[in-house]
């Protein structure tokens, strides 16, 4: 099969899967879970297996541990969680309002420091953006409600995702065995140094981003409890679950923290330095310790195509594509990198040129390298 041909295939092909995921977005949700899940587990499955259980029983005891751990921290966080989401969500625009009195009982020292037009344009522009921002988590919030967290949706979920990551983790194997044996012959090496690329990229993804997440959720929700913020736990949790946007987690996190303190403990701005001196610990955790430890390179995605790439699958597929827009963010960019590196190994990148041995052996022009004359032979001249 030429190039060309080939090209178009693989275009077709994706086509296809994007018109898949778009008709059947409604159901997804977990399928997508549950492939993510066994994805993550399967590691776990296949250490338990090396121990000499067969692979249906540590599918299922790895899977039964995993689900009892999440149903327990579930259990003991959701009813503290929902009561503060719901505190935060009634409080917001009292909090604004309070916010905004603040500003004001500060004019001033604001007049003072800035001059009196600068100081109205910043109390113009404040009230906008605080405005705007809870118009925007109200719409994220009613958008999310209506999209993933319905109740046909949340049953399947709970009861259908377990069973679609079980029977991935039973045939994970057979799966990966069958895919291989697909591979066209004449070129599977190098699909499998392309899939094996792929496959790191989503483990960064997955389980690299994963992990960070985790850690930020503990470390901001501890950090801001104990430093009295209201409603800090769920606001740390926000900011730990929004950290797979590049600086939208810490964005949010920050101004919502910011301005809660503010209207809490202003004028004591001890307990406000508090606050930000945890989010740029926090920053400098996730930046300089946690993502190189846990990602690393893997990605290797600019943070504005990911970030455009996360609002487009959202727009486009809703929680689904939202859940999906960072892996396939992976697998796109793997792709890009090794056509790029085809194309400028290809002729029409560099052109048509002799061949390496010909041009090695080819004659140099420079004078200084002109060809000595052939020396005599001293064998005497046969007579």
């Amino acid at each position: 099969m030429s190039l060309r041909n080939q090209v178009l295939v693989w275009i077709g092909f994706t086509v296809v899967v994007i018109l898949l995921i778009w008709l059947f977005r409604p159901i997804l949700l977990p399928f997508v879970i549950g492939i993510t899940l066994a994805y993550v587990l399967n590691p776990a499955v296949n250490f338990v297996q090396r121990s000499g259980i067969s692979r249906g029983w540590a599918s299922l005891v790895v899977l039964l541990g995993v689900l009892a751990l999440i149903a327990g921290v579930i259990l003991m966080m959701t009813p503290l969680v929902v009561t503060q989401i719901g505190g935060l969500l009634a409080r917001l625009p009292t909090y604004v309002a309070q916010l905004q009195e603040v500003v004001q009982s500060i004019d001033p020292q604001l007049n003072q420091w800035l001059g009196h037009e600068r100081a109205v344009q910043l109390e113009t522009s404040l009230a906008q953006f605080l405005g705007s921002g809870v118009e925007f988590i109200g719409n994220l919030t009613a958008q999310v409600a209506q999209s993933g967290l319905t109740v046909i949706n949340t049953i399947a979920v709970l009861f259908l995702t377990p069973v679609v990551a079980f029977y991935l983790l039973l045939d994970w194997e057979a799966m990966v065995a069958g895919i291989d044996d697909l591979l066209p012959r004449e070129h599977r090496r190098e699909v499998r140094t392309v899939l094996d690329q792929i496959d790191r990229a989503m483990a960064g993804v997955i389980r690299g981003q994963g992990g960070i997440m985790l850690v930020l959720c503990i470390y901001y929700g501890a950090a801001l409890t104990l430093a009295g913020l209201n409603f800090g736990l769920v606001i740390g949790l926000i900011t730990g679950l929004l950290s797979f946007v590049p600086f939208l987690g810490f964005i949010t996190g920050f101004v919502l923290s910011m301005g809660i303190a503010t209207v809490q403990f202003a004028p004591d701005w001890l307990f406000v330095g508090i606050v930000f001196i945890v989010f740029v610990i926090g920053q400098f955790l996730e930046a300089n310790i946690l993502y190189p430890r846990f990602v690393g390179q893997s990605i290797n995605i600019n943070p504005v195509w990911l970030m455009f790439a996360l609002f487009a699958f959202f727009f486009l597929f809703g929680v689904v594509g939202l859940l999906l827009a960072v892996p396939l963010s992976a697998i796109t960019a793997t792709l890009i990198r090794y056509a790029v590196r085809r194309y400028k190994g290809s002729a029409l990148y560099n052109g048509e040129r002799l061949p390496r041995s010909a041009a090695a052996g080819a004659a140099p022009t420079t004078p200084d390298a002109a060809p000595k004359p052939a020396a005599r032979s001293r064998a005497p001249a046969k007579k």
